[in-house]
């Protein structure tokens, strides 16, 4: 029974204290075109990330090869916010699926762990080859970490 109730009152802690942080989809923000504001985010295990469609026409798509193994991938429809509640440590690089050859894409730290930030900094090499603009973009957040 003891056990029932440390468990519960662990989860309970866990919600009390976890936060909440937007991202916005935008046209043009402060650092340029096609962008996701803020664009890089350190967050604790738990929390929840609100990706808010300010401007039409956008998404947030988690990137295949570039989150932590056995994590929980997203995929918004266009133009519609998504709540993404983070429960394993890592790196997760995501971007607007529409928008990915401008380089319209952002990176979220959870936790203090980096153990998957190597391979998604070599799945950024590639992937930056594919970009029209803002080639470094994704690596020069990556460097942010």
């Amino acid at each position: 029974m003891s056990k029932y109730i440390l468990l519960s009152l662990f989860t309970i802690s866990i919600n009390v204290f976890s936060a909440n942080y937007e991202v916005k989809m935008l046209n043009q923000g402060a650092e340029g075109v096609m962008i996701f504001e803020p664009a890089v985010l350190k967050i604790n295990i738990g929390d929840t990330v609100n990706f808010v469609s300010t401007d039409p026409a956008h998404n947030s798509a988690s990137l295949p090869g570039m989150i932590p193994q056995g994590a929980q991938s997203w995929s918004s429809e266009l133009s519609k916010d998504i709540s993404v509640t983070f429960n394993q440590e890592g790196i997760y690089a995501y971007q607007c699926t529409p928008h990915a050859v401008m380089a319209m894409v952002g990176v979220i730290q959870v936790g203090d762990s980096k153990n998957n930030l190597e391979s998604v900094k070599s799945a950024a090499i590639q992937m930056e080859s594919m970009f029209v603009m803002n080639k470094e973009r994704l690596t020069n957040y990556l460097n942010q970490l």
